[in-house]
């Protein structure tokens, strides 16, 4: 599978500090393996986790995997989609949708990034901040989620019909 090679090895990921506090437990071989169950289940789970507005967002993320027995490394590449780079657009684009929804929202001002300016806010924004990452995290997980079954099926129809082609082919 072309995608095995960006995914982190298991060897990278039994290095991570917060990945061992969970011992060996998601280290099982069966959460490494590529088939369209692990792999579906995988993204839906990275997804959801990568707009939780928390730090660490890898360690919920591997814990799900374990309970669910999916594919860790999938779902810890989706979760780095959020970064520091990405994380601030993620979660205002998240606080925005919750906003709108819910017909409140508070008047942001200057928006600053520094825990202080988070801290005096938080009591206006988390519940749409909250809405908004839930809605955000299952949207782009089921369009995922569906992607990688509708992509999956049509990998093993092609390979079904071109292996039919080649045993119906003639011996010249």
């Amino acid at each position: 599978m072309w995608l095995k090679k960006y995914l982190p090895k298991r060897s990278e990921l039994e290095k991570s500090r917060i990945l061992n506090a969970l011992g060996t437990i998601i280290f099982e071989p069966n959460l490494w393996h590529f088939n369209r169950y692990s792999v579906s289940h995988g993204v839906l789970i990275g997804s959801i986790c990568c707009f939780l507005p928390i730090p660490f967002q890898m360690l919920p993320c591997a814990i799900l995997c374990a309970l669910r027995k999916c594919n860790i490394p999938v779902a810890i590449a989706i979760v780095w989609i959020s970064n520091p780079l990405t994380m601030a657009p993620m979660m205002y684009f998240a606080y925005r949708l919750g906003a709108w929804l819910t017909g409140t929202g508070a008047d942001l001002g200057t928006i600053e990034i520094s825990f202080q300016w988070l801290g005096l806010r938080l009591a206006e924004i988390w519940q749409p901040l909250i809405l908004g990452c839930l809605i955000c995290g299952l949207s782009m997980g089921l369009v995922g989620f569906i992607t990688v079954r509708i992509y999956w099926r049509l990998k093993i129809n092609r390979y079904q019909n071109s292996r039919k082609q080649r045993r119906n082919k003639p011996l010249a």
